[in-house]
């Protein structure tokens, strides 16, 4: 009920190192106010005679104390020092003055200290706070029905309070339980994931790798045919005939590496990406291009398959344009690893107008495109376009 009253408030929030809502504070505080007005102007008057005397060092001890554990258990959550002392000042006030609000001072120290502390313990309190009491009580000459009924009250507070410390005990229990659960169930999933991550790979490897290996060897067979001699020579069909196998040779090349570098992302044990982007380098140089000018920054480090999947293809994907639309041109390649990101950037200068670029009408005119959508759900961005006489792909994404 308090937990609902205090979140319907806005008072739930409590001290660090508290279990309670922040209202338990304004009701212990209002308990040392009430006290602190009602037992001055209580029967007998506080400072007058002995035993008024007495009352007023006792209520100003147990203020002192119990201002103390205020403070104090913001920063350790049940003081038991502190508990011990409030409760024996508290109970020798209430003896003392038995018909006032100070007996709520035992009754705090009770309902506080057994649901948090070890039984013994609580109960070592309890006793003490009774003895207290009955000090208090036997001064005053107090009557036998309040010397026996108040520690009894003492002790049934505290059966109660052990009721609710099974409560909460079973309480944290089942909330371990839960944690406990949600982790085994993310593990599992994650291990389901990375089976299915192993299928698609076998698959993929089964299927398209055989296939394009086939493939490949039937065209070598079929160029060894063309140019093994027993053809005539000079014919121009049969040199566009060899000039296509060749050009479908490393196509399926090309298809076959692709293919082995998706298999290797799928089982997440992929080439390191600062290996991958120089072999491409290379590769962009090998095949006809201009040199690629790579260079890395930053420290290198593991990063996700679809990260590094990701960074793969934009660098790919950019290189094949650069050889698409500015032939010739110098291109550089950077790799930089930073806190929490990985940024691929590609640029190379915009060719003349009047350059030759026999290969700009090939491919489908969709691979930015695609780009782009595989950085939105790799939760990166994707930039390109042409600045300062540069054309630039600037891929930024977490890893």
């Amino acid at each position: 009920m308090f937990r609902s009253l205090a979140a319907r408030w806005d008072l739930s929030r409590a001290a660090p190192g508290s279990d309670v809502p922040g209202i338990m504070e304004l009701v212990w505080i209002l308990i040392l106010l009430v006290v602190l007005i009602t037992v001055p102007v209580a029967e007998p008057d506080i400072g007058t005679g002995t035993r008024g005397v007495a009352i007023a060092v006792a209520l100003g001890v147990c203020a002192v104390i119990y201002i103390a554990w205020l403070v104090v258990r913001r920063q350790w959550r049940t003081p038991v020092p502190l508990l011990a002392a409030m409760g024996i000042s508290g109970g020798v006030l209430a003896g003392m003055t038995p018909f006032t609000p100070s007996v709520a001072i035992v009754i705090t120290v009770v309902s506080v200290s057994t649901p948090r502390l070890k039984p013994e313990t609580s109960l070592s309190i309890t006793v003490a706070m009774a003895g207290a009491f009955l000090a208090g009580g036997l001064s005053t000459g107090a009557t036998a029905g309040t010397l026996l009924g108040y520690p009894l009250g003492f002790v049934g507070v505290w059966a109660f309070g052990l009721t609710r410390r099974a409560f909460l005990s079973r309480a944290e229990q089942a909330e371990r339980t839960l944690v406990e659960t949600q982790r085994a169930r993310e593990a599992e999933t994650q291990a389901a994931a990375l089976a299915e991550r192993a299928r698609i790979a076998r698959e993929i490897h089964d299927v398209l790798a055989h296939s394009l290996a086939a493939v490949s060897v039937n065209l070598q067979a079929a160029e060894g045919l063309l140019t093994a001699g027993t053809l005539p020579a000079g014919n121009p069909e049969l040199t566009k005939a060899i000039e296509c196998i060749d050009r479908a040779g490393a196509f399926t090349r090309e298809g076959l590496a692709d293919a082995r570098r998706a298999i290797l992302a799928l089982r997440d044990d992929a080439v390191p990406l600062v290996d991958q982007f120089a072999s491409l380098a290379r590769e962009y140089g090998a095949a006809g291009g201009s040199a690629v000018d790579f260079e890395m920054t930053g420290t290198p480090r593991p990063v996700p398959a679809e990260v590094g999947l990701a960074a793969y293809r934009t660098a790919q994907e950019a290189l094949t344009n650069a050889r698409k639309h500015a032939p010739g041109e110098p291109v550089r390649l950077r790799l930089a690893y930073e806190d929490g990101w990985v940024t691929v950037t590609v640029s190379n200068p915009l060719p003349p107008s009047s350059a030759d670029r026999p290969l700009t009408a090939t491919g489908a005119g969709y691979g930015l495109t695609g780009l782009a959508e595989r950085a939105t759900l790799a939760g990166g961005t994707l930039d390109t376009g042409a600045t300062d006489g540069q054309w630039r792909v600037w891929l930024r994404i977490p890893a």
